[in-house]
């Protein structure tokens, strides 16, 4: 089977949401995997996704636990839809990084050390949100995790990580200003930590659900490099998947993997090059696929797009840049890409000030 790469991002833009919007954040956060939280612009890249965007839709996904937010791909900050965390947060301790001799010697912790100082964590943050500083001080309080102390205080947060990784924490709710942890299990919908096998394969299915037709590189670096899960494990699950569930297709002749139950969809995709879309930096239309992947982002415009500047979308190529200045938006069309009306940039510039709540105008430059 060969369809076209037009016709993939034609189908890969309705899965995104950015055809037809999504009926909420969640549904948006679980059809994406993660959404980013250190940076870019969550709400927007929500709610360009959405039906009916709300300024306080994220907000009110945290507080009633259908999103959680916590440590995930590449050890960054990212929104997870709380029913399907557990998924990734497995296949992240898939290389079980707190083992390593180096961590061993650096924190004075063997892995025989872990059971109990999860323990201890699970039970600081087991009945409501506290701050840092009191997750320290009660960590620490005993004798045997004293010498933690620093460690945990850290900005970096690198020895929390693992203990969020493995389903003991993740963040709670603002409090004047400071961070809280709280157990993911205050969300209702939390479900755990699968067998990281199941987790593997479901990764998987979830990526190819939103990301496909994708290509094994692909998928190495949204769980490989994303989240450890080790090549040689990510092939065998791969390969667990062929056949049944995941068909080998020809994208404009190059070999890619897209699930067999969207196949008759993705044959009768129709590519529509008319229409721009605005997304922020760092959304997962590019981190998803890796802004290596020269069919999303032009090879010679990638060091803009990875240093997280916003980007216009034309049929799904990352096509230009903006960003806003005292009321404008500024696009920079990229020279070699044929450049939309007028009419179709004012009108996504028009959705953009629906979403932010204020007016702009548009200037277009070619760079």
């Amino acid at each position: 089977m060969d369809v076209s790469l037009a016709q993939a991002l034609a189908w890969r833009l309705e899965r995104h949401f950015l055809v037809a919007g999504a009926r909420s954040v969640t549904e948006v956060v679980r059809r994406l995997g993660a959404v980013p939280a250190w940076s870019g612009d969550p709400g927007l890249a929500t709610g360009r996704r959405s039906a009916r965007p709300s300024s306080d839709a994220l907000a009110g996904a945290l507080s009633d636990g259908d999103l959680i937010r916590t440590y995930a791909f590449r050890g960054a900050t990212h929104l997870l839809a709380a029913d399907d965390a557990g998924v990734y947060l497995a296949v992240r301790c898939a290389n079980r990084q707190w083992e390593l001799p180096s961590w061993q010697a650096h924190y004075k912790l063997s892995p025989r050390d872990w059971p109990a100082l999860r323990e201890v964590v699970r039970d600081v943050v087991a009945h409501r949100p506290v701050r840092h500083a009191e997750l320290i001080e009660r960590v620490a309080n005993y004798p045997r995790f004293r010498h933690l102390r620093a460690a945990l205080a850290d900005p970096s947060h690198t020895l929390l990580k693992p203990l969020a990784w493995q389903g003991d924490l993740c963040f709670g709710p603002v409090q004047d200003g400071q961070i809280t942890f709280q157990s993911p299990a205050a969300s209702p919908r939390w479900t755990g930590i699968p067998d990281l096998h199941e987790a593997g394969r479901r990764a998987i299915l979830a990526y190819l659900a939103a990301y496909g037709p994708a290509t094994r590189d692909n998928l190495r670096y949204w769980l490989v490099a994303g989240l450890s899960a080790g090549r040689r494990r990510l092939d065998g699950w791969i390969g667990d998947l062929i056949q049944d569930h995941i068909a080998e297709i020809q994208v404009d002749g190059s070999p890619m993997l897209h699930l067999r139950e969207h196949l008759a969809s993705l044959t009768a995709a129709a590519p529509k090059p008319e229409g721009v879309i605005l997304l922020p930096g760092y959304d997962q239309w590019m981190l998803g696929a890796g802004t290596a992947d020269h069919r999303i982002v032009p090879a010679a415009r990638r060091p803009a797009v990875t240093r997280g500047a916003n980007v216009a979308l034309q049929a799904g190529q990352v096509s230009a840049t903006w960003n806003i200045d005292r009321g404008v938006v500024a696009v920079s069309w990229f020279a070699e890409v044929e450049r939309p009306s007028r009419e179709e940039l004012d009108d996504e510039v028009e959705r953009l000030s629906g979403l932010l709540g204020r007016d702009f105008t548009m200037t277009i430059a070619v760079s």
